[in-house]
């Protein structure tokens, strides 16, 4: 879902999709060895920069489905931080001015998924990060590592308040959701259902906002070659 927002890919290049305007695009799955994997290899094929691009989790109660964070700092539970491109970050705030909402601010990045609100609540009053996400950091580090500069544009689909149905977490195992999985999950907690429902609704909300976002023509960061992840 988070790919099918940047536009459709005009060919592919191994395990590597080029956009139509030459954005690389690589679909990571889930997790942060997965991300640092496919920062490898945006880099060894010729990225300019870094982009980890889609959704988190809301920490902050203020925020609702489909609101954009754009981080000034990507944190780890341990307090190890990534810093993104403030340069960049700006351009894109500087394009969406008056188009869309946006918060800046810290985004978590965990090693696993917090999907209740007890843990939400508790990342938000020791971090005072917005959001949540599995992936940025190791975008980030890897960044970092390479010399190249660094964007991360997460938009917000549970919000704080939003407890995530056990059959989708028992279905993203492995760092993808698997259909098959989740309808056998949903046969054996019907009651997961409804959450789910609402989910979709939020991932529809989520879509809308990052398509937005993709549409501003914002991927290039000065003298460098952008390319999501």
């Amino acid at each position: 879902m988070e790919a099918k927002t940047l536009g459709p890919a005009a060919q592919a290049e191994g395990s590597l999709r080029r956009l139509a305007d030459g954005t690389l695009l690589a679909i990571s799955g889930m997790g942060q060895e997965a991300a640092a994997r496919a920062a490898r290899s945006l880099q060894a094929a010729g990225a300019g920069g870094l982009v980890s691009w889609g959704v988190a989790g809301g920490l902050d109660p203020r925020l609702r489905a489909g609101d954009l964070v754009l981080a000034n700092r990507v944190l780890a539970p341990d307090g190890a931080a990534a810093y993104p491109s403030a340069a960049w970050r700006g351009a894109l705030a500087a394009r969406l001015a008056g188009r869309a909402a946006i918060l800046e601010g810290t985004l978590l990045t965990t090693a696993q998924v917090l999907d209740s609100v007890a843990a939400k609540a508790l990342a938000f009053r020791t971090t005072g990060a917005l959001a949540v996400d599995l992936e940025s950091l190791a975008v980030g580090r890897a960044a970092s590592e390479m010399g190249l500069p660094f964007l991360a544009v997460r938009v917000i689909v549970d919000a704080a308040g939003d407890l995530l149905p056990a059959a989708v977490m028992a279905a993203s195992r492995g760092g993808q959701v698997r259909l098959a999985r989740l309808i056998a999950q949903l046969v054996l907690a019907p009651r997961d259902l409804a959450p789910l429902l609402r989910l979709a609704a939020r991932y529809r909300a989520a879509s809308r906002t990052l398509g937005a976002v993709a549409s501003m023509g914002w991927r290039l960061p000065p003298g460098t070659e952008a390319t999501p992840v």
